[in-house]
């Protein structure tokens, strides 16, 4: 666990400099910051040049007073799942960003189209499932003999084997997330909405 406190010291060791950058920037003075946040101009002269160990009572004024999210005041290293790298994926012109990555089973993107008008529809079939949710403008999605239109808030699951092809209807960029199967796995809804009693 050496690792981990090692990266809470530098964290930690790397906040002084941090907020006296930032309220310079900001243009004050620490007069002014210990009126804004009510925390003294001594503690905070101390907490800038390392003096002061930083606590959770001192730096919430100061985010509030700065206006930033805390993770940034702080500079605060990245969280979460160590294998899920959100490195977008350039393919066909859109824009795929993984948003899962594990071996098998359902893998799921956001999906960006960008809006640089319509463009004709190139057909392409694969094995597996796709399942997606139109998050933002609105999706051309050509299925076989069918050209739908679906707005934001409309979603739509499908065999990929059929030959499709996705889209913006009118030119403007699309954002979508994607739930895929390559083995034909499908999205099964379970939650049901309870009927209204009258």
């Amino acid at each position: 666990m050496a690792g981990v406190s090692d990266d809470f010291e530098d964290v930690l060791h790397a906040v002084g400099p941090r907020l006296r950058a930032l309220r310079r920037a900001r243009g004050l003075t620490l007069a002014e910051l210990a009126v804004t946040t009510g925390v003294s101009e001594s503690t905070l002269s101390r907490l800038e040049s390392g003096q002061r160990r930083a606590t959770l009572e001192l730096l919430l004024p100061l985010a509030r007073a700065y206006r930033v999210p805390l993770d940034d005041l702080v500079g605060a290293p990245p969280t979460g799942d160590p294998r899920i790298h959100l490195t977008p994926i350039h393919r066909h012109g859109m824009t795929f960003v993984p948003l899962s990555r594990r071996p098998g089973g359902m893998q799921a993107y956001k999906m960006i189209i960008p809006g640089d008008g319509p463009r004709e529809p190139d057909h392409r079939s694969h094995d597996g499932c796709e399942w997606l949710y139109v998050l933002h403008g609105q999706l051309r999605l050509v299925l076989g003999e069918h050209d739908l239109v679906l707005p934001a808030g409309e979603a739509a699951e499908f065999d990929t084997t059929l030959p499709h092809w996705l889209g913006s209807a009118d030119g403007n960029p699309v954002e979508l997330l994607i739930l895929f199967g390559q083995h034909g796995e499908r999205a099964h809804l379970r939650a049901r909405a309870a009927a209204r009693r009258r």
